[in-house]
C-alpha cells in the first residue's frame, strides 16, 4: 500500500502510548475508576482475545422467606400461567423493583 492509506493512518493511531492501569484496593474502587476513564487510553482492544469461563457459577445465596399462604399461592399461580418456576418469578420481580428504585420509575 502507498503512503497515506487508511491502513497506515490507522496504524499511527493504534500505536499511541497506553497509560498504565492503576492498582485498586477493591472492586468498588476499580468500578468508580472505569466509570470516569476511557478504556482505550489503557487497553489496546485490537489485541484482545475472546475467552469463555465455562465453570463460572453465579454468586447466589439461599434464604428462608416466610410469606402468607395466600401470597405464595398467588405467586405460584402467576408463575404457572407464565410457565416459569415461582422462585424465578420472584427474582425477576425483585430485580425489576430494584432497577426501578435505582434508575427511577419508568
Amino acid at each position: 500500500m502507498g503512503p497515506g492509506t487508511c491502513t497506515e493512518r490507522s496504524e499511527q493511531f493504534m500505536s499511541k502510548k497506553l497509560k498504565e492501569i492503576p492498582k485498586f484496593a477493591n472492586e468498588a474502587e476499580e468500578r468508580e475508576f472505569w466509570l470516569t476513564h476511557d478504556t482505550t487510553d489503557y487497553v489496546d482492544w485490537s489485541k484482545a482475545k475472546r475467552v469463555t469461563f465455562p465453570n463460572l457459577k453465579p454468586t447466589t445465596q439461599s434464604i428462608s422467606l416466610r410469606l402468607p399462604l395466600w401470597m405464595l399461592e398467588s405467586i405460584k399461580t402467576t408463575a404457572n400461567r407464565q410457565d416459569v418456576p415461582y422462585q424465578s418469578l420472584i427474582k425477576v420481580w425483585l430485580n425489576e423493583k430494584l432497577e426501578e428504585l435505582h434508575h427511577g420509575a419508568k
